[in-house]
């Protein structure tokens, strides 16, 4: 296989795509996705405008490519609080929401992906198809945790789509600036919430 300053052409096509995507999330985080062109993305990229088809079809399909990394990475960061706690609601509920708030705050431009996440049609589905996965696993965890204690099973799925939706909403407002109260108060507060759904039985 032939090599160009070491790497093959997978590798510059990947290291491309990557350029592209940190771009648009910088030009999302700056002045919203209205600034993700292919142009703007390639000049903030520093490459050709034709390196941009090699791996997007337009400007939203490399949204949605940024949308998903970011989501994997969410997901993930979820799934570690899981794996590093005890199965006592009070603990894990805790480690989890603080690990998402830290993940969309420590850096800020997941905060305003997180916020525009509905600027498309196809941004708005590929969100709805993320709640319904977060609200499943909320389902399994409150099965987890409380055990025979846990809401009936008629309720989990209602109880878990009105806590991932209703806790989105609410933290996006938090990084919108809409609401003035401190990282604690609201972590405290969330924690709370998801806390009482175990009380639907």
């Amino acid at each position: 296989m032939r090599t160009y300053g070491g790497a093959t052409p997978e590798e510059r096509q990947a290291k491309r795509r990557a350029a592209l995507c940190a771009a648009a999330l910088d030009l999302l985080a700056d002045g919203g996705w209205e600034k993700v062109t292919v142009r703007g993305v390639c000049a903030a990229a520093r490459l050709n405008d034709r390196y941009f088809y090699e791996s997007f079809r337009d400007p939203e399909a490399l949204l949605l490519a940024v949308r998903e990394e970011v989501t994997t990475e969410a997901f993930a960061t979820v799934h570690r609080a899981i794996a590093g706690t005890e199965p006592d609601p009070d603990v894990r509920i805790r480690a989890v929401v603080e690990a998402i708030i830290s993940f969309f705050t420590d850096d800020p431009r997941r905060g305003h992906l997180l916020v525009q996440s509905q600027a498309t049609d196809e941004l708005r589905r590929a969100r709805q198809v993320t709640l319904r996965v977060m609200a499943r696993l909320v389902a399994e965890q409150g099965v987890v945790m409380l055990g025979d204690q846990a809401p009936p099973e008629r309720d989990r799925e209602l109880a878990a789509l009105t806590l991932v939706h209703g806790t989105l909403e609410v933290f996006a407002m938090w990084l919108r600036g809409e609401l003035t109260v401190t990282r604690a108060h609201l972590t405290d507060f969330l924690v709370a919430m998801v806390r009482t759904t175990g009380d639907l039985r």
